[in-house]
Formats: structure tokens, C-alpha cells, sequence
């Protein structure tokens, strides 16, 4: 889950944060035309696809404090891929550690935040989308591997992943592999534990910035912006009915 992309141990995750955007539009697929033949292989964010965005409990968290709204995503971007809460999805933090550097850099943006209370709250968001795991377990009964590959990060001897791992033939987590989303080796990762080509992918993501490093490499991507759609447009892809 993530902030403009990011990794995990044991984690528990946005399984990352999302960087709200204006140009975080729709990214058709070069590939639509593709035979459903080639592809074999379906990864999924977890995050804001799977399951539910953390960006709502964000938001609802700059609200309680009386923050300006995307003020938190700011002071995240802001510090860019030396700040806490990148080393946080790469795993060279835990949330222990992670909660002083996070609230020192959002003081350095002018505001004043609970780390601990925000991280608790992404937490309780952590809910799973029921049409998202039923394609899912279509998709596995069609003989397509599935696989995870989510920004997340260590939370004790626990992960928001743990109670899915289950649905997934490959799970990747950042903060497990010391990698993030956007970065391009995080996508090989994926695809080699899969045991497939790129072109022979298709990856879903919320975030535009996440699916450029995929669709780089040769995959099929879809952005998600409401779990209905997005399924549509992957059985299309795939020739199978995956809602409903």
C-alpha cells in the first residue's frame, strides 16, 4: 500500500500511501489488443485495490487535527526517497522507529502530527474489497497465477498482508525485498518469482506513478480507481467474466 510508490519484512501496510494528483489519471493499456493466450500472470497492488485506499483514514486524520488537507502527503514528498517514510517502506524502519524522523519532517512543513495515532488509523482501514478476492480466485481457477506486490512496511512480528497471503501464488512486499514502487527492480522481482515475462503480465495499481516502471518493462497495465471498472476492464483483457 503507499505513497507515490514503496516496500516491507513482516509489515503492516497502506501496503503503502498514495500520492494524491492531479494528472493521476486513467493509464489505458498499450496492450488491450494482446491474445489472452500470452498473458499468464495477473499482479495486483494491495493498497486502494485489494483492498481499501488508506488515503480515506489520512484524510479523515487531517480533519480530526484540523490540517490542511494533503498537507501529510506533502511533508511525505517533500522528503523525498531519503525521508522516513520511504526508509519506512523499504524496510530500514520500523513503525517504532519510524514515528520521531515522520513527525520531526512534518514539523519541518509547519505541522504538527501523532505519528503513532495516523499509523494506527491507516491500520483499522485495512479492509478487503469482496469483488476483488472473488476475481481473484477466478482468475487462480482459470490457471492464471496471481501475485501481490505491495509498498508496506514492518510492524512487529506482524502484516496487513498476513490474513491474505492465502489468495496469492506470489506475495512481494518493500519493506521484505528493501525496494519500492516506482522503482523498476521491484517490478523484475515480481515477475521472476512468478516465473514469467513481462509482456506476459498484466499489473493493477491506484497510483499512475506506479503503473509508468510496468508498463515500461512490457506489461499491461490497469489504474484503479473503483474495483467495478477496473475488473471489467481486465476480463476484457482476458476474455473472462470477473464481476458478478
Amino acid at each position: 500500500m503507499s505513497y507515490r510508490g514503496a516496500p516491507a519484512r513482516r509489515s503492516s501496510a497502506r501496503a503503502g500511501l498514495r500520492v494524491a494528483s492531479t494528472k493521476d489519471r486513467r493509464i489505458h493499456s498499450p496492450h488491450a489488443n494482446r491474445p489472452r493466450r500470452m498473458i499468464a500472470a495477473v499482479i495486483f497492488d494491495l493498497g486502494g485495490v485489494v483492498l481499501e485506499s488508506p488515503l480515506h483514514a489520512i484524510t479523515a486524520y487531517e480533519r480530526a487535527r484540523g490540517l490542511p488537507l494533503n498537507a501529510i502527503n506533502r511533508a511525505v514528498v517533500d522528503a523525498g526517497e531519503a525521508g522516513a517514510w520511504a526508509r519506512l517502506e523499504r524496510g530500514e524502519l520500523t513503525v517504532e522507529t519510524f514515528c520521531a524522523p515522520f513527525e520531526a519532517e512534518c514539523r519541518a512543513c509547519g505541522i504538527a502530527i501523532d505519528a503513532r495515532d495516523l499509523m494506527a488509523r491507516i491500520s483499522e482501514t485495512t479492509v478487503a474489497r469482496p469483488a476483488m478476492l472473488e476475481a481473484i480466485r477466478r482468475l487462480r481457477r482459470h490457471g492464471l497465477r496471481v501475485a501481490a506486490l505491495t509498498n508496506n512496511w514492518h510492524h512487529g512480528d506482524r502484516t496487513v498482508g498476513d490474513g491474505l497471503r492465502q489468495e496469492f501464488d506470489v506475495f512481494v512486499e518493500s519493506a521484505a525485498v528493501g525496494l519500492r514502487k516506482p522503482d523498476p527492480r521491484i517490478y523484475d522481482v515480481v515477475c521472476r518469482e512468478l516465473g514469467v515475462a513481462p509482456a506476459r503480465a498484466v499489473f493493477l495499481d491506484d497510483i499512475g506513478r506506479n503503473l509508468k516502471p510496468a508498463r515500461a518493462l512490457g506489461m499491461a497495465t490497469i489504474k484503479v480507481d473503483d474495483p467495478v471498472p477496473a475488473l471489467r476492464e481486465l476480463g476484457t483483457l482476458l476474455g473472462l467474466e470477473l464481476v458478478g
